[in-house]
């Protein structure tokens, strides 16, 4: 059966000098491919990394390269001349000296316009965000536009579709926009919201028929939102699925969404419809939405910035409004986030404000839903409790609020992990608040959760092959998590 690849070999074999044809070959392999990665400019440690792992597996590591590598979608340019164009908001108050910074920095960074909101409610769990939701998307009349990473074919998912479903029926434009990967499984499943007149896209799907376009393996939607009508939008940390409803197991994840109204909502649209405009490729969908989105007659009280990132921008805003909210710190820093797995900007930024005397708190998942970030997040923990950081752990359950709460009048909620592929890879959405109010019912909710999260202390047993070797391993692959 195998005889033709035993006299391919033996042929291969035969061929006069062939030790030094390869050698050429991987020489000019790594000239090629190495010169090209450099051009990227990237930081020295991944470009190092990338080149390694070429020189040590030839012609292999080309095709890793090809699905995997570092990738950029030039779509920022056009965000932001379409962000000060048609959906341009309301002209608000930027607040006190260090919310006028970051409103600059965040609109230089992401083109969005500063907007207001006239109410905003923090859902905690699932079970709060999807009675919420299940009674807007039943009066809504016009449209409901939503765009999710991870959407499960199970009771929550069901649950959702056959709102939706009965919304299309009655003669609601019903736009829902997936990950391709975290949402593959579940395409038959959208089949009665298709028949229903409802449209389904999908984020990024993957092309691995088709070798000469690059495969956005590493580039995915992580944004959760949805629009109602315009007049109503939610966006956070949570996905639909069992797993985000404490109603349907005790082992639900902990996490936190808004439900939002006033004129933020007019730039969560933004971000839907480029998102959508860019899946499907339906360049009159941005100006349709534009003109059907209302507007508000007045700015509401609560001061707010949606704030974006992805590949398809170089600035990493919210990473970046991240590090600078920290910086702006004066008494406190608090945040949560299932996946700490910071890059050097923030580890010093953090250290920083607690050896500044500043009340600095990290609440992390004792157990988050990957070993492998677990072990790395815990690999930052001595240079951060050295620095007088509290760390506290949160259990039993798996704690999947992203938040950053700064001092008692910023705080940032949203999508986004504090980890490279949040801040880098993956296109994300939060909300930064300036706001005492917003900011009071955070700081609440954080030191509940806290009751439940044990402070991580200097000193604890650390065995070498149990803990202090698969954390510095795992901390290796930090890049890339």
């Amino acid at each position: 059966m195998f005889d033709w690849l035993r006299d391919a070999w033996q042929a291969l074999l035969a061929i006069p000098h062939l030790g030094v044809y390869l050698a050429v070959a991987w020489l000019a392999y790594l000239l090629v491919l190495g010169g090209w990665i450099i051009l990227q400019k990237r930081e020295p440690v991944a470009t190092l990394s990338w080149l390694l792992g070429l020189a040590l597996l030839p012609y292999i590591g080309l095709l890793v390269y090809h699905v995997f590598g570092p990738q950029r979608i030039h779509r920022h340019r056009l965000r932001r001349a379409r962000s000060r164009g048609r959906f341009k908001a309301d002209d608000v108050d930027a607040g006190h000296v260090d919310g006028v910074e970051l409103a600059r920095l965040s609109q230089a960074t992401t083109g969005l316009p500063l907007s207001s909101a006239r109410s905003v409610r923090l859902l905690v769990d699932g079970a709060a965000k999807y009675q919420a939701l299940l009674a807007d998307i039943a009066e809504a009349r016009h449209h409901v536009h939503l765009e999710y990473y991870i959407y499960e074919p199970d009771q929550t998912g069901a649950a959702l579709r056959d709102a939706l479903v009965e919304r299309a029926r009655a003669g609601v434009a019903v736009r829902l926009l997936v990950d391709a990967v975290g949402s593959g499984g579940a395409r038959r499943f959208f089949k009665p919201l298709l028949d229903a007149g409802g449209e389904v896209a999908w984020f990024h799907p993957m092309r691995l028929g088709q070798f000469w376009h690059r495969p956005w393996a590493n580039l995915r939607t992580h944004r959760k939102i949805v629009v109602i009508d315009g007049r109503v939008a939610y966006t956070g940390g949570m996905n639909v699925a069992d797993a985000q409803d404490e109603r349907l197991g005790d082992h639900a994840y902990r996490d936190l969404h808004l439900r939002l109204e006033g004129d933020v909502v007019r730039v969560l649209q933004l971000v839907f419809a480029e998102d959508w405009t860019y899946a499907t490729g339906r360049r009159d969908f941005l100006s349709d939405v534009a003109r059907e989105t209302p507007r508000e007659s007045e700015p509401g009280p609560i001061r707010a910035q949606v704030l974006t990132s992805g590949p398809d921008s170089p600035w990493e805003a919210i990473h970046r409004l991240h590090v600078s909210t920290i910086h702006a710190a004066r008494k406190r820093v608090w945040m949560t986030t299932p996946y700490f797995v910071p890059g050097e900007a923030a580890m010093m930024a953090l250290s920083s404000a607690a050896m500044a005397g500043l009340d600095v708190r990290l609440l992390v998942p004792r157990d988050s839903d990957s070993k492998l970030v677990t072990l790395a997040a815990r690999s930052y923990f001595g240079a951060l409790l050295l620095a007088g950081v509290k760390v506290h752990e949160y259990g039993p359950r798996m704690l999947h609020s992203k938040t950053l709460l700064v001092d008692d009048d910023l705080a940032i909620i949203g999508s986004a992990n504090f980890d490279h592929r949040s801040f880098r890879l993956n296109f994300e959405v939060s909300v930064l608040f300036d706001d005492a109010g917003i900011a009071g019912e955070l700081a609440t909710l954080i030191e509940g959760e806290m009751a439940s999260a044990p402070r991580v202390h200097r000193g604890r047993p650390r065995s070498l092959l149990g803990a202090r070797m698969p954390e510095a391993l795992a901390r290796l692959m930090s890049p890339l998590l």
